[in-house]
């Protein structure tokens, strides 16, 4: 190929742009929204929000759950992603019901639990590039609405209780929501439309914000509510996990909690396009946590949910040191989500076992293609849980 990859982004997106051009000939869509909602960022707080409508009807809630792609081929992905059409209108953020014709009808869907059938007539025909970012899900063509109008709608009765209760602090509804079984992704769409909140201090929030926000607020509660009071493990553990040319490895240390997040990006990929060498960055906190913003982004929080939740359910804390080895058969960018489910897959998966650090530190070495020296390197917590002596060693009597 061209661009050097073994398969070309363009080609791919063209493929899936002539595929809903040819389902979209109209100012006017039908069709079961997953349900789906976007928020965007740009001109902040004055931003265009709206309604993912396919232009299908029936059961697209798959549209819009990304707890349940791993296992898709990226083509599947990227198929019924870039579907979604994005129904579009001005609203300002802090006075978000200035615009209550639309904004109403997008907070139905975005609080349903099951595809809601809507009409969209748009002031012209869908068009305009595909959207893929490496925080939000793809997404397809957008146009501005003229009018909507919804059907079936039925919500979601844990998250109609969060909306409705005024006194109800965001952050208080979003742990409680995860606690109660919804599914991050149902929480972040519900958020973003400023469905939680104690009354006049609700405001609708960006999409690419509402995942990492909820992300990192769910897994700050998890680590200091059900995590720091646990045992620590009494050895060292790997798991992995590969998917879309993407390699995952964790490894848990026996120590308190800690936490480091590594991404290793080979050239010829999103974060290193033009480089002739692997790209590799970290970000760690340790027990008490970090006061300023991960700088490799939402990642970070959504990997940390995936380990806090884990090792809450194992009633057990540990250090976790999370890698990804990124390669150019990855050839474009699908969302964070891809971190958070498959770092939960490997956890599904079960481990090995470890008596030594230099033993795990091999194991870990044995399921990359990059030496184990450089994931040393870049380390924070490798180099100082495993390789410095511990003070209490000393204290020992």
């Amino acid at each position: 190929m061209l661009c050097g990859k073994t398969r070309c982004p363009a080609i791919v997106r063209l493929y899936s742009l002539l595929k809903i051009k040819g389902l979209v000939g109209s100012e006017r869509v039908f069709g079961s929204s997953p349900p789906g909602v976007f928020v965007g960022r740009i001109g902040y707080p004055y931003v265009y929000a709206g309604p993912l409508i396919p232009p299908v009807l029936g059961d697209t809630s798959l549209f819009d759950m990304p707890e349940k792609w791993v296992g898709r081929s990226m083509d599947e992905i990227i198929g019924f992603r870039t579907g979604l059409i994005r129904g579009k209108f001005r609203v300002n953020v802090r006075k978000p019901f200035s615009n209550e014709q639309f904004l109403s009808r997008t907070i139905e869907i975005a609080l349903s639990r099951e595809p809601v059938d809507t009409e969209a007539l748009f002031k012209k025909k869908p068009s305009g590039r595909f959207m893929f970012d490496d925080e939000v899900q793809p997404m397809g063509p957008s146009a501005p609405l003229s009018r909507i109008e919804i059907d079936n709608a039925k919500i979601d009765n844990r998250i109609e209780e969060a909306y409705s209760d005024s006194d109800l602090k965001a952050e208080e509804a979003i742990l409680n929501l995860y606690l109660n079984g919804v599914p991050v992704s149902r929480i972040q769409r519900a958020f973003s439309v400023g469905a939680f909140g104690v009354k006049g201090q609700r405001r609708m929030v960006p999409t690419r914000w509402s995942i990492t926000a909820v992300d990192s607020t769910i897994s700050r509660r998890l680590i200091e509510d059900k995590v720091k009071a646990n045992p620590e493990i009494g050895e060292y553990r790997v798991y992995s996990f590969s998917y879309l040319g993407n390699r995952f490895v964790i490894l848990l240390t026996p120590s308190k909690w800690r936490y480091e997040w590594i991404e290793a990006w080979y050239p010829g990929t999103l974060w290193n396009p033009q480089g002739n060498s692997i790209a590799m960055g970290n970000d760690w906190e340790g027990y008490y946590g970090r006061t300023s913003y991960a700088s490799l982004g939402g990642c970070y929080y959504a990997v940390r949910l995936a380990a806090a939740e884990f090792l809450a359910s194992e009633g057990k804390q540990a250090g976790v040191i999370a890698m990804r080895e990124i390669h150019p058969s990855f050839i474009m960018p699908l969302g964070v989500w891809i971190n958070r489910e498959c770092v939960r897959e490997a956890f599904k998966q079960g481990c090995e076992r470890f008596n030594t650090p230099g033993e795990a530190l091999d194991y870990v070495g044995s399921k990359f293609s990059i030496p184990i020296g450089e994931w040393v390197r870049t380390s924070h917590l490798i180099k100082e849980d495993i390789f410095q002596e511990k003070i209490t060693k000393y204290l020992k009597p």
